[in-house]
Formats: structure tokens, sequence, C-alpha cells
């Protein structure tokens, strides 16, 4: 890293009050105690390539608004969009240095992750690099945020608005050529309903249009790289060959469009017949790929859906409030959804449970993770010694 950007970063961190809101304790005798947020220090920020600008939003907004600085680092597959972010905080009149860009690969990542100056790491990412900046932060005794990967189940029960039930797991499928972190790829339908809702889910994904992703018509567009593209035909591969039925799509496409030919373009693929212990349904696919499986039973779809490693997210259809609130209490999962999918408004916290990660994003709990609490204690009478 270069010498000034790291030397900016640490002299726009001045310490102090986040000027976040604390505590105040009574406390025998008229004396009392308070807490107080205060900034960490130099923040480290590490993006995913599926959503690099709101990714870059959702680590720098708390940090900068706990008192922090952020070097951020975007994956090398989307270098530019956090950028543009840097120039509009600049624009707005942070100083330099307050967030920074670095740009690099895993080894600029390991730098950071075990840099003394650094007070937290913020990752999103797969499990295993989650995995290895945890353990290196550890040599530091630093906290992170890690929001990793996901295997996330949707329920549809027989009772749900079945044109809404359609829609929330074509949101939660397809949505960025679905290479969505938080995805229900698990679509359990309850089987009174399994025939009609697969139809109608197959007629919608066969009309998705595919195409140039900056024209308004275009509803998917390619995946981010060639070794992403071969890595989803080979789990449709693996899927067709423990049984599961590709009831459409998981074909290479190629775009009418001369200047697309080479782009990274498949259909969109749904698989049916598929079973709890299939690859497809155990591992994340990052692509647009949704796997049904029926279920009867509320007892047994639950014991189902929180049967993974995962637990970033979890969907629920049904027109029953009481067994809704009832099934998502019952859901191993960070984030969940009644009777929509993958909506996320910044007012709400993002994270996830088990190998999902730790930690929120979004929300104004997210100060907490960005800030370092102190207690205050302040005695109003005499010191009574035991000496």
């Amino acid at each position: 890293m270069e010498p000034e950007i790291w030397n900016g970063a640490k002299s726009c961190f001045v310490g102090g009050s986040s000027y976040h809101q604390g505590q105040h304790v009574q406390l025998p005798g008229g004396s009392f105690g308070y807490t107080r947020r205060e900034p960490l220090g130099v923040c480290v920020g590490i993006g995913a390539w599926n959503y690099p600008f709101q990714i870059a939003c959702w680590k720098s907004g708390p940090a900068l608004a706990s008192g922090n600085a952020m070097v951020y680092k975007p994956s090398p597959f989307t270098p530019i969009t956090v950028v543009l972010l840097a120039e509009i905080f600049r624009e707005a009149g942070a100083p330099p240095g307050l967030f920074n860009v670095v740009q690099g690969g895993a080894s600029t990542g390991e730098f950071l992750s075990k840099h003394p100056d650094v007070a937290k790491i913020s990752f999103t990412g797969s499990v295993p690099t989650g995995s290895k900046i945890m353990e290196m932060a550890s040599k530091g005794i630093k906290p992170v945020t890690l929001e990793l990967g996901g295997k996330s189940p949707l329920i549809i029960f027989s009772d749900s608005d079945l044109e809404n039930a359609v829609n929330g797991a074509m949101m939660a499928n397809f949505l960025t050529q679905g290479q969505v972190c938080c995805n229900g790829t698990r679509v359990f339908v309850q089987s009174n309903i399994l025939q009609k809702f697969t139809e109608e889910v197959v007629k919608k994904v066969k009309k998705i249009k595919i195409g140039d992703p900056l024209l308004e018509d275009t509803r998917m567009g390619p995946l981010i790289n060639r070794p992403q593209l071969e890595k989803v035909f080979a789990f449709i591969k693996g899927a067709k060959e423990q049984g599961a039925k590709v009831l459409t799509g998981g074909e290479p496409y190629i775009p009418e469009d001369q200047k697309l030919k080479a782009g990274f373009y498949m259909t969109p693929c749904v698989l049916g017949d598929c079973k709890d212990d299939m690859t497809c349904v155990k591992e994340e696919i990052f692509g647009p790929v949704m796997s049904i499986l029926p279920f009867d039973t509320e007892e047994e779809v639950l014991e189902r859906a929180n049967n993974s490693t995962y637990g970033l997210a979890a969907g629920v259809f049904t027109r029953d409030i009481q067994r809704a609130h009832r099934v998502v209490a019952s859901l191993q999962a960070g984030m969940c959804f009644i009777n929509n999918y993958n909506v996320s408004p910044v007012e709400l916290p993002f994270g996830g449970y088990k190998k999902s990660g730790f930690g929120r994003e979004n929300g104004q709990v997210t100060i907490e993770y960005y800030s370092q609490l102190k207690t205050v204690c302040v005695e109003m009478g005499k010191v009574e010694s035991v000496f």
C-alpha cells in the first residue's frame, strides 16, 4: 500500500466520541455510571464482485458515521465502481484519507488483514476466504464482520397466494443472474400445490429476457466470468447425474447482438425431482439455478430447511400469519422474509448464522460493530477503602 494512503487514513481518525447515544446508570448514593461509543480507528472493508457499489456503501457508511477511517479493497473483477464512491465522498466534503480505495488480489487482502494499524475488518465473500481472514485477524485480536455464503430455504405453504409465491421464488433465485449470497435456492413447496407452482415458475422463467444489462427491458445479463459460468454448468450436469430433472434452461445462451456474443450467458434453470442429499441442494451454486423440493408437514420442512451448514437467509409464504411467525422463529437464519424475498431496506440489519458469518450490516445495530464501548463510573461520595 502507498504510504501516503495509509498515513492519510490514520490522520483522519482522531479518536474521541462518535456522537452515538450511550446509557446512563444510576448507582447508590448519588453516584452514577455511563457508557459511550467510541471509534475503533482505521477499518478495512473487503468487498465481493456481485454488488460492488452496494457492499462498499454498506461497509463505509456505518464505519465513517462511527468516526472511523476506512481502507477498502474491492474485488479485482469489479474495481471501478468503488472508485466512483470515493469521488462522491470527496465531492461531499470528506477529507483526503477518510475513505481510501486499494486495488489488488489475495495478497493485498492478506496485507490489510495482518497490518498492525488496522482496528477492524469487514469482509463479504466465500466461507474459505472468510475463515482465513478471521484467522489472520485473530493474531492481532481484531474484531471482524463476516458476510459469507448461503444455501437458503424458501418455504411455500399450500395456503399461499400462488402468484405472490411464484414472484417471490423468482426474486429469490434470479436477481443478478443468481449471483446473490442470500438467494433462496432451496425452494420447498407443499406437495398439494407442487405441480401448479412448478408450472407457473417454469412459465415465468422461460419469459426472462436475456441480453444487454444496460437496456431497460433486459432482465438477465451475463455471469461474472468464464470460470463461474463453467462452475454453474458443472453443478447442473452433476444434478442430472444424481437424478434431478432440468425443467427449463441450464444451457449456454448466445445473444443476437454481435457485441455480446463473447459474453458469459446462460439460460436460467429450474431443477425438479430434487433430493436433500444432492450436491445442487447442499452447496452454493451462485448462478441462476432453482432447486424445487416437495414437503408435506411444517415440522418436516423445518427440519430439512435447517439441515445446512449455512444460515444466511430464509423465507416463508403463507396466508396464516401465526404459522409465518412460528416458522421464522424456528428457522436458523439471520435474515428472514415473510411473503416476500430479497428485499434489503438499509434500515434492517443483515447478516447470518452458522457458517454464513457473524456481525451485521445495515440498521442502527451496525454502529455497535464499528465502535467500541467505554464504561465510566463516577463516584459522588467518599471513597470507602478496605485498607
